[in-house]
């Protein structure tokens, strides 16, 4: 039979796949000492299983669990459901990989109306039972049976309200006694049966909503976002219960054994006094300090201390710790690796190295390279701020700096993101409901909430700037407004977050550059000793050029000509050019054009230094260039001192019915070679400048776009070599420079030995290559590609992750047949892909030379291809 239950006592950590993070983190806990309650651990292959029998626990797996049970009982001496003295267990969910918040759970379970009172008597506290009877209803109400939270919060504030209290902690026993009695009319309302109150029953019910959860919508959300597969399942925990609202000698808190915002090695976290865990995570009511303990129960806290240091030590990362203090008893929850944000993560990874914990490969996995997203976007200016208008302060959750529009809802956020609106998101607090609005959102405030709640937790595993428990404000989510003093910001109005000081402004604030020093600096050095994967970027201009290289660039990998032609001093000669009725306008139009492009040429050939510079020669489709609407074309003729009619007719020429798949790249030049001579001329007396008169190496790359047969390229290569060859020959200077081609169209692929015979270097354009593959057109594919997502016919967006089983097989194959023709051809990515990192563990594994992506994912690469490198040793 096979095993799909294991006690916490027979798993250890490397069990992950299986007992999911939790799980197998509880276990060794259990393994080394450390104060954990009982349990026991339902394996993720239950929960995959639970999905192909139809969303049901089968016979087999249900008589684990019972036998499981029976055994706990027997561990704890108490037995679920009993009248005297009865076990309570939670129910909670634990994922391979972390995903706080987004799943279910429950606690308290196994109380009905006989076994509280036996609660009750054995604890001599019959306020604490009856709390622990109402919270288990609330939960089992919303997780299993499904019933809207607030339909519950609204009996609670009622209750709380007419009796004038402001804290839950006020409830006596006979107002739980009341919200318990109305609590369960509204379950016989909305589900047409009474409250269940078999134990037995309550468990495998919570059990199936916790594996249900698996698939909600928030948790498909938050895999897609982090990249996690849908495939792993989570596993269950039912654990026997420790109470931390037994009075004030109890509490619960969740603590991090580093800061996990800026990544100093201090103790970090919050916990309440007389509470239960989900009052710390859900933010409803502001949690003390952890350093507050010290003085509320010393020994416990030097005892935590303690067991803090020593999952450090076992685990060798920073560590997030849920504990439990029962009458002045330490119990430990949980332990995970703590989310942290991408300083933090670099910070930590850079000291354990110091310290001599872990290896420099070790800390370079540690940080993942979408994490260097964060350190890359822009701060606030110190004069945006020094005029800026504060209007409250809060905790500062999760760093950076973000402007927005304010939204009350998450729904909201995500429909205006897609209008490429920037929005802040602003609640009282957030629940895993609001993913979707978070992922969406620029920032986010909230009202209520610590530094350990939902809203910071999951901001700072998304690098998004959050500032929480901003107490200054009111927040009315149905009126959609939010009042500071006497001043109301509504729905629309701009706000901006410092999330490094917690400070909320009024307006919207100009932002700064960073720089990469420091930690950053230090760790990108690492990945450059270890990657072997060149690192080049897409830049247009010399400014691009200059970021990319300040962020580490080794070369110019795509260079798109067509960029310079859109200038307004230069715009009017392209059309000249374009709509000229012979080849002598043509040629005087590319007369004027020609110094422009020499001077773009020199300002990047500076700008690089003596790095390659591949340099597409022009590409799109000559219509892109002229205008369309009757009033523009009008001045467009005044301008080039031509009729209407003519000017209106050569445009109408121009149209295509494809034109991505129509008279463009290669295909204009062998059309009309002149344009391509004109832009070669400008490369060539460009690199000539700059190697005599300013002492530069400079080293070009000519790139023919999409070729897909053979004779297109040797055709052109000619061209560009005459040229090439008249400009070097009229000088004593020697200049290095290569002839290769971009693989976009598939023909290329499939004949590539044939081309490497002649080209000099490939580069694949992924983003066309991608298109002419799959057919699908990348401004189209959002009418369908989201469907396609959600029924995993992808598993990612193919114009955002290279399709590895279509357009992967055919760049593969393309490196091997140009290999066999040329061994020593050089290989790279120019297409959007470069800058993604499973995609250049893709070209890592392929066999590429170098990978080539926009400036400001210029270091994300090189993290990206370190960490390809250490897999693939």
């Amino acid at each position: 039979m096979k095993k799909y239950v294991y006690a916490f006592e027979e798993g250890n950590k490397e069990m992950k796949a299986s007992l999911g993070g939790k799980g197998a983190n509880l276990a060794e806990m259990k393994k080394i000492g450390l104060p954990v309650p009982d349990g026991f651990t339902i394996t993720t292959e239950a929960c995959n299983q639970y999905y192909v029998d139809g969303k049901k626990i089968s016979e087999d797996i249900r008589y684990q669990i019972l036998d499981y049970l029976i055994k706990l009982e027997e561990k704890t001496g108490k037995k679920l459901g009993d009248h005297d003295d009865p076990l309570l267990v939670s129910v909670r969910s634990g994922a391979v990989i972390s995903m706080p918040g987004m799943m279910d759970t429950v606690l308290n379970l196994g109380l009905n109306d006989l076994s509280v009172e036996g609660l009750a008597k054995l604890t001599e506290n019959q306020r604490f039972a009856y709390d622990c009877y109402r919270r288990f209803i609330q939960m089992f109400g919303d997780v299993v049976l499904e019933i809207p939270k607030y339909k519950f919060d609204r009996v609670l504030d009622g209750q709380k309200e007419k009796k004038g209290y402001e804290l839950d902690t006020q409830l006596t026993v006979e107002d739980f006694t009341h919200i318990i009695s109305e609590y369960k009319e509204i379950v016989k309302r909305e589900k047409g049966f009474d409250f269940p109150m078999d134990p037995k029953d309550q468990m495998m019910l919570a059990i199936e909503a916790v594996f249900g959860s698996w698939n909600n919508d928030r948790a498909r959300v938050y895999r897609n976002y982090n990249d996690i597969p849908h495939d792993l399942g989570t596993a269950v925990n039912i654990q026997s219960m420790v109470f931390g609202n037994m009075g004030n000698t109890s509490g619960t808190g969740v603590a991090f054994t580093r800061n996990p915002s800026t990544g100093e090695n201090l103790l970090f976290g919050e916990f309440l006094i007389n509470a239960q865990g989900e009052d710390v995570v859900a933010g409803i009511r502001t949690p003390q300090k952890i350093d507050e303990l010290k003085d509320a129960l010393p020994e416990v806290y030097e005892q935590f201390i303690d067991v803090a240091n020593k999952l450090e030590a076992h685990y060798k990362d920073m560590q997030d710790i849920e504990f439990t203090v029962e009458r002045s008893k330490l119990f430990m929850l949980q332990t995970r690796t703590g989310k942290r944000t991408a300083f933090a993560a670099v910070k930590v990874a850079v000291d354990m190295v110091a310290d001599g914990v872990i290896s420099k490969e070790e800390a370079l996995l540690r940080v993942l390279p979408s994490q260097l997203d964060q350190l890359l976007h822009p701060m606030f200016s110190p004069e945006a701020l020094k005029d800026a208008t504060p209007i409250a302060k809060g905790l500062p959750a999760s760093p950076g700096a973000a402007s927005g529009r304010v939204y009350f809802h998450s729904e909201d956020v995500a429909r205006q993101k897609e209008n490429n609106v920037e929005c802040i998101l602003v609640r009282t607090e957030t629940s895993p409901e609001d993913i979707e609005g978070m992922v969406a959102a620029n920032g986010i405030l909230t009202a209520r909430g610590g530094m350990t709640s939902h809203a910071a937790v999951v901001a700072r595993g998304m690098g998004k700037c959050c500032v929480a428990g901003c107490s200054e404000i009111f927040v009315d989510e149905d009126e959609k407004y939010f009042r500071v003093g006497e001043e109301t910001f509504k729905e629309g109005d701009w706000i901006s977050l410092d999330g490094n000081t917690g400070s909320v402004y009024k307006d919207k604030l100009k932002t700064v550059e960073v720089a990469l020093t420091g930690d950053f600096a230090l760790l990108l050095s690492w990945a450059d000793e270890i990657r072997t994967l060149g690192i080049r970027t897409n830049a247009d201009t010399p400014k691009d050029a200059e970021v990319a290289v300040k962020f580490g660039a080794e070369g110019i990998g795509l260079c798109r000509t067509e960029h310079m032609f859109f200038s307004e001093e230069r715009i009017l000669n392209v059309r000249r050019m374009i709509l000229s009725g012979t080849l002598q306008e043509r040629l005087e139009a590319l007369k004027l054009l020609l110094p422009y492009q020499k001077e773009d040429f020199i300002g990047i050939f500076k700008a690089l230094g003596e790095r390659p510079v591949t340099i597409r020669l022009l590409d799109p489709p000559l219509h892109e260039f002229v205008p369309h609407k009757d009033e523009e074309i009008r001045e467009l003729a005044k301008d080039l001192d031509q009729t209407y009619e003519f000017v209106k007719y050569k445009i109408d020429n121009l149209m295509e019915t494809n034109p991505m798949l129509g008279h463009r790249g290669c295909r204009l030049a062998m059309t009309y070679p002149e344009i391509y001579e004109m832009q070669c001329i400008a490369i060539f007396e460009a690199a000539i400048y700059c190697k005599k008169e300013l002492r530069i190496d400079v080293k070009p790359e000519i790139m023919i776009p999409l070729v897909g047969h053979l004779k297109e390229f040797t055709e052109l290569k000619s061209l560009v070599k005459k040229v090439a060859d008249q400009i070097i020959g009229e000088t004593d200077i020697s200049l290095d420079y290569k002839i290769g081609t971009m693989i976009e169209v598939p023909r290329a692929a499939l004949i590539a030995d044939e081309i490497a015979k002649e080209a000099e270097f490939f580069s694949f354009g992924t983003n066309d290559l991608t298109q002419m593959t799959l057919g699908f057109s990348r401004d189209d594919s959002g009418k369908f590609l989201p469907e396609y997502l959600k029924k995993n016919v992808f598993d990612k967006d193919p114009f955002e992750t290279i399709d590895q089983n279509g357009v992967g097989k055919l760049i593969s194959m393309a490196c091997d047949l140009g290999k066999q023709s040329q061994p020593g051809i050089k290989l790279g990515i120019c297409g959007e892909h470069g800058g993604e990192p499973k995609s250049i563990e893709f070209c890592h594994k392929a066999g590429l030379n170098y990978v080539s992506c926009s400036p400001y994912r210029v270091p994300i690469a090189r993290l990206a291809a370190a960490h390809a490198a250490i897999k693939n040793k």
